[in-house]
């Protein structure tokens, strides 16, 4: 099997890639909920609608984008020059989704609807090619394990960046009170950030293998995703695990403001405190990884929250502050554990669907679990904006018994259910190092002559059959 081992500097180059992306992934999962609601203004049902119906919008961009970076390819690769020419009207996005216009309700849900869906299509082109460009830097799976440990590493700086400055800046004595101007601004500062992050990847990055793209219809494209099995448990762990994760991360702030009765110092502070822990998480998982199989790591560690989500809502009490923080803490940390093993595992899935088919199927297969992603999102932001319907939430008013619960279930018992169900449902991956390692050989045996890919099939099934 061949391999490529990556420099420090262009694992740097690809975190930084990802820092790009997740400074709107992270205010998408951690504060826009909240900036629509108590700055921007608009009523949680109308918030729930639009996050919902923005999805459908990524139901076609998403496949589109993939079978786009399929298609074509430039002299600096396949993936990389979509960093180089999309970085501004990304950074652009950015800032026109956090501007708040000075005009009526109706008027504003138009400029949410505008700017949120312009913002969605720029994270679409920017995304696709990111999350593709692993598979291209190097054949090695501990060097891509690697990198993803790099990439998520700056994805939890940018989230750090977000949940600190943001806040911060936002409520700081330079708006008069103006916090919608603050927002404006802090966010401003994070878009300019991601544009200099994205050219810094493309510059430090290098596309080292080319994969042989077959000219196959969409359609045929997606009856052959639909047989990975691999694939197909994978974009059920993204929706769930997405869910989770956005539901707790956008009631975040709303846990500190309201039930733990926090100032915006302690909001910034406790949403942080989540941050900091993936960051941990991140280093821990590649240690683990080197001496623990990967796919027991991520389904225990998906189960774990479950249970300690359950154990924050039953233990925690409004005046129980630094309880709430430790809780939170380690809620944070296990929860991303599986992060780095989730991002080299698609690239994985798709060597795996190539060595079963002789057909390599991988913007489509990188653009469906992006799409998963969004999904996961959206439904989760729909659910939210459901959710403090439900529970009588009204912005920056004192919350209600009832409210206060709602939002603490929002932020444990809820979550956690589905982030349990990810780990049952990881049940069924079953890519470890050792079956990679034997995937591998497999694929190298297609790449050199696809024919042979039946007689492997009717090899590995007689195999199975002497050994049940």
């Amino acid at each position: 099997m061949t391999t490529q081992k990556l420099s420090k500097l262009e694992k740097i180059g690809f975190g930084a890639g990802d820092m790009a992306v997740n400074v709107v992934i992270s205010s998408m999962m951690l504060i826009i909920t909240f900036f629509y609601t108590d700055i921007f203004g608009l009523k949680p049902s109308d918030l729930a609608i639009m996050f919902l119906l923005v999805r459908f919008i990524d139901a076609v961009s998403d496949p589109l984008m993939g079978t786009i970076t399929d298609k074509f390819t430039t002299r600096w690769g396949r993936y990389r020059p979509y960093f180089l020419f999309l970085c501004v009207p990304f950074g652009i996005s950015v800032f026109l989704t956090f501007s708040t216009p000075d005009v009526d309700y109706n008027a504003k849900l138009v400029w949410a609807y505008s700017t949120y869906i312009f913002v969605t299509l720029m994270f679409t082109a920017v995304t696709i090619p990111y999350i593709s460009l692993i598979g291209v830097m190097t054949a090695d799976p501990k060097e891509k394990l690697s990198a993803n440990g790099y990439r998520l590493f700056f994805a939890k700086v940018a989230a750090f960046l977000v949940t600190i400055i943001v806040p911060k800046l936002a409520g700081a004595d330079y708006w008069d009170g103006n916090m919608a101007e603050g927002y404006r601004a802090a966010m401003g500062l994070m878009a300019i950030l991601a544009v200099f992050m994205l050219l810094f990847c493309f510059f430090t990055t290098t596309e080292r293998l080319e994969h042989k793209v077959d000219e196959k219809p969409f359609k045929e494209q997606l009856k052959l995703l639909l047989k990975n099995d691999q694939w197909m448990t994978l974009c059920g762990v993204c929706v769930l695990g997405t869910i989770g994760y956005v539901v707790r991360g956008s009631v975040a702030i709303y846990y500190a403001k309201y039930y733990l009765g926090g100032g915006p110092d302690m909001q910034a502070n406790f949403m942080a405190t989540g941050v900091v822990a993936a960051i941990l998480a991140m280093v821990a998982s590649t240690w683990i990884t080197k001496r623990w199989c990967k796919v027991k790591l991520f389904r225990f560690s998906q189960m774990a929250v479950g249970i300690l989500s359950a154990i924050m809502f039953f233990s925690v009490g409004q005046q129980d502050v630094l309880l709430a923080f430790v809780l939170y803490f380690l809620i944070s940390f296990v929860v991303d554990l599986h992060a780095p093993i989730f991002w080299s595992a698609i690239a994985e899935a798709v060597d795996y669907g190539q060595s079963k088919t002789g057909k390599r199927v991988a913007g489509l297969s990188f653009g469906g679990i992006s799409f998963c992603q969004k999904a996961g999102m959206g439904l989760a932001g729909a659910m939210v904006g459901w959710l403090l319907t439900y529970f009588n939430y009204e912005a920056e008013q004192v919350q209600s018994e009832f409210t206060l619960t709602g939002i603490a279930l929002m932020l444990t018992i809820i979550p956690g259910l589905f982030h349990f169900l990810v780990g049952l449902l990881m049940n069924r991956y079953r890519i470890t190092d050792q079956e990679y390692q034997r995937l591998a050989l497999t694929l190298d045996a297609v790449n050199e002559h696809p024919e042979v890919v039946d007689d492997l099939q009717n090899s590995a099934a007689v195999a199975k059959g002497h050994q049940s």
